[in-house]
């Protein structure tokens, strides 16, 4: 692994936030409607600075880039560095590269409690409904996980991937059950949703995320070198004091939270979780220290590219991102499978 040397950290630091920004604004520039990025940051200077800017622009071109394409794509960066960073620390805490939210069947049970909130209980709790919902069907479908692979003795990390994806099967279809039992006029919105897709995205819905990001954040990084004594194995990580199975299992609940409250946004998104912290690992290093935020920028500059892709691919219509985030993913995971055999 790497070990750069700190001035040519500092310069990749900047360098992926300088690319975050220009990403953001080519998110909100291309569309339908192509909206020069001048006009883009004219219009975001004069909502947040109102006076500042003198308008050029319209009232339409104003609403589609402040009201419509702005907070899609802050809602991207969000689920993306979210989905990034609970993939950098499930792989850390199992010792398995190939885990992820998505193949740990995380995701599935998300999907389950916002599917029963969005169809069956109602909006009880307000905007707090769907993201609780999908919070303890993320949490139930975890512990079913770790329960069936102490059960059927799949204590290896490939095994416990494979009990995450029977899982996720297994709670997929019930999810199918509740569309099934739905109000039909309803399960449309809701498969499509099943696909991900930030296509309802607005700047109420960003507050949960961002909140809780934002916190999962902070307290991983506070226990990053905890995080780096799990990837070495349980024993070693004893040795140092760190009690393993009360800190696996408050990783896995905090990262039940931040994938319920992503996927209750946005749709289920599948292998992002997987690629990027890979990708980070080969050019920041194994340190957790660094591969947490390293991951979280790339997540979100790759999320905010793929629903790119999603928007502008079959304009005028609007593709679920999930089937972007796939496509990529599935190649992805073949490349590793080949490469971890070489290995």
């Amino acid at each position: 692994m790497p070990v750069l040397a700190r001035p040519v950290r500092h310069g990749l630091w900047g360098l992926g936030v300088g690319a975050l920004v220009l990403s953001i604004s080519a998110a909100v520039s291309i569309g339908a409607v192509p909206i020069p990025l001048g006009m883009v940051w004219g219009v975001i200077v004069d909502k947040l600075f109102p006076g500042l800017v003198t308008p050029d622009w319209s009232a339409g071109r104003a609403a589609i880039v402040w009201e419509i394409r702005l907070p899609r794509a802050l809602l991207a960066a969000l689920v993306g560095a979210g989905l990034a960073l609970v993939g950098a620390v499930l792989q850390s805490v199992t010792r398995n590269p190939l885990a992820d939210p998505h193949l740990l069947g995380i995701s599935s049970g998300a999907a389950f409690g916002a599917i029963l909130a969005l169809l069956h209980t109602g909006m009880f709790l307000g905007l707090a409904t769907v993201p609780l919902l999908a919070f303890i069907g993320a949490l139930a479908s975890t512990l079913l996980v770790l329960s069936v692979a102490s059960f059927a003795q799949a204590t290896s990390a490939d095994r416990l991937v494979l009990t995450g994806v029977a899982v996720s099967f297994i709670v997929m279809a019930l999810a199918n059950v509740l569309i099934f039992l739905g109000d039909p006029r309803a399960a449309h919105t809701v498969v499509f949703w099943m696909l991900g897709g930030l296509g309802l995205a607005q700047w109420a819905h960003l507050v949960w995320p961002a909140l809780i990001l934002a916190g999962a954040a902070i307290w991983f990084r506070a226990v990053a070198g905890s995080l780096n004594a799990m990837t070495i194995g349980d024993e070693t990580a004893s040795t140092l004091g760190i009690p393993v199975v009360r800190f696996r299992i408050a990783c896995f609940v905090v990262a039940a939270l931040v994938t319920g409250v992503m996927v209750a946004f946005s749709g289920v998104i599948g292998f992002v979780g997987l690629m990027v912290p890979h990708i980070v690992r080969l050019v920041v290093g194994g340190d957790n220290v660094r591969v947490l935020p390293a991951s979280m920028l790339v997540g979100a500059i790759f999320l905010v590219w793929a629903d790119i892709v999603a928007r502008t691919l079959m304009r005028p219509e609007d593709m679920p991102i999930g089937i972007v985030t796939g496509l990529v993913g599935g190649v992805f995971f073949i490349w590793l499978l080949r490469r971890r055999a070489r290995g």
